[in-house]
């Protein structure tokens, strides 16, 4: 880890102001800059990178910025400022494509569920979007499918964690054998043992819908900064382009 990298502290600084200007002006900014699925009225197309700057509360940003410091630190050193924000910002974008895509899943199956039953589509719109619903939607297409169709409409995503678990993987694949003190655990782990875990933790949470890490948490926006933290760092080691800087 060591002093703060050019790459890194800038980071920091950025989400630290995007902190305070949400704690200042909340709703308009979560309005603003979180990301909406697209068929949402508030959705806009800045919002696939402006959401990875905006967090939910003191310790989401909190954890994030430490994992960004105590794992992006080696690893800028590695690449230098350039390489690493083209994998920070590529991770952070492929989170946001992974959810936004099982979002429309959800959304999908419910909305063809509702159309199929003789509702427009136009009708399911107007209403979700004036933040409503209707309770008999259960009776047609049941709980699970309409609570997961109305999540993935109305549910905007922040934070920087799909990036930072790009991140993860990428510094479990140059430095598998570092020893990582956490708080939760009495003894040291091995990162190389670690970060698949907490990504199979997270894929489970994601699937089940049974989180072990508390609500609210976009499980699959993790899994795919994860994906295409790992396919970059699998390439990049295929070409033998990992150890090449961009200064």
């Amino acid at each position: 880890m060591g002093r703060l990298t050019e790459t890194i502290k800038h980071l920091l600084i950025i989400n630290i102001l995007f902190f305070v200007a949400t704690s200042l002006y909340g709703n308009q900014m979560y309005e603003w800059f979180s990301l909406y699925f697209p068929q949402n009225e508030h959705f806009r197309f800045w919002q696939i990178l402006t959401h990875m700057f905006m967090h939910g509360g003191f310790m989401h940003i909190l954890f994030n910025m430490y994992a960004l410091w105590a794992f992006g630190t080696p690893l800028e050193k590695m690449w230098g400022r350039n390489k690493f924000l083209f994998f920070y910002l590529s991770a952070g974008l492929g989170a946001a494509l992974i959810h936004v895509g099982v979002n429309y899943y959800y959304y999908n199956e419910g909305m063809s569920a509702l159309i199929d039953s003789g509702i427009s589509e136009s009708t399911v719109l107007d209403i979700i979007n004036s933040g409503r619903y209707d309770t008999e939607w259960y009776s047609i297409a049941g709980k699970s499918t309409i609570d997961n169709f109305l999540g993935a409409f109305n549910t905007p995503v922040v934070g920087a964690s799909g990036a930072i678990y790009g991140v993860l993987v990428a510094f479990g694949m140059s430095f598998p054998n570092s020893e990582l003190f956490l708080i939760f655990l009495p003894i040291p782990i091995k990162a190389k043992y670690f970060i698949p875990v907490l990504i199979a933790l997270d894929l489970f949470s994601g699937v089940t819908g049974y989180s072990l890490f508390g609500q609210g948490i976009a499980h699959f926006a993790h899994i795919g900064g994860a994906l295409f933290g790992f396919l970059m760092m699998w390439y990049w080691k295929k070409n033998e382009f990992n150890n090449k800087r961009w200064n």
